[in-house]
């Protein structure tokens, strides 16, 4: 997206901006930084994050008539947990994530078809192609079947992305791509977190209650 900028001019006065910091993640009214300048019925300007161990700073396009944020660099990325997810399915997840912050929506739906490979071939699921591996994952992990079914789902959405003859879904944008990377997210809870969770949940039992409930009860 290209904004151009003759006849700027100093705004009037300063625009309150209120988001997600892309770079701690936390939520505020950013401070300000310099001046505001206006230009077309847009505002640019520099704001700095008001978490005091952040500070860190984002640049703005804002639409002086809406009042919406059209653009903020670093862009705000999609929060996600990425505790015990393996490396390559990380890298191929956040690929996703920043590709669909930048509303390159067609690359993050092939990184969501990526990152379903990988869990494919960190899981040893076999199979000719990328259906027949999902449906062997489905045998090989437990997990609600509405989430297998929604893995084949997010798979033809890669496809279409990735090869031109492909017409399942009728467009690929910002909503399709969105509902994709929330329902990846709950695959990798449900294939890498919910153990791990669990298990800290047992952590947090005493040893003595645990005895005492098996002598009660069993």
């Amino acid at each position: 997206m290209i904004f151009k900028l003759a006849g700027t001019t100093q705004a009037t006065n300063a625009h309150r901006i209120s988001t997600r910091c892309p770079h701690c993640g936390h939520n505020g009214t950013f401070e300000l930084i310099g001046t505001d300048m206006a230009n077309q019925g847009r505002i640019f300007g520099l704001r700095r994050c008001p978490n005091e161990r952040c500070l860190g700073h984002l640049f703005f396009v804002k639409d002086s008539n809406s009042g919406n944020i059209l653009i903020t660099y670093p862009s705000d990325t999609i929060p996600f947990d990425k505790e015990n997810i393996p490396e390559k399915i990380l890298n191929a997840f956040e690929e996703a994530i920043v590709s669909h912050s930048n509303n390159c929506f067609i690359a993050s739906a092939i990184m969501i078809r990526k990152t379903l490979e990988e869990i494919c071939v960190d899981r040893g699921a076999t199979g000719r192609n990328l259906y027949q591996r999902l449906q062997d994952l489905g045998s090989r992990i437990v997990i609600p079947r509405e989430l297998i079914e929604g893995m084949q789902e997010l798979r033809l959405l890669g496809n279409d992305a990735a090869h031109i003859e492909s017409n399942t879904f009728n467009e690929i944008g910002k909503d399709e791509v969105e509902i994709s990377i929330e329902f990846t997210k709950e695959i990798l809870k449900a294939v890498y977190q919910y153990e791990s969770l669990l298990g800290k949940l047992r952590s947090l039992k005493r040893p003595t209650a645990e005895n005492n409930f098996s002598r009660t009860f069993l």
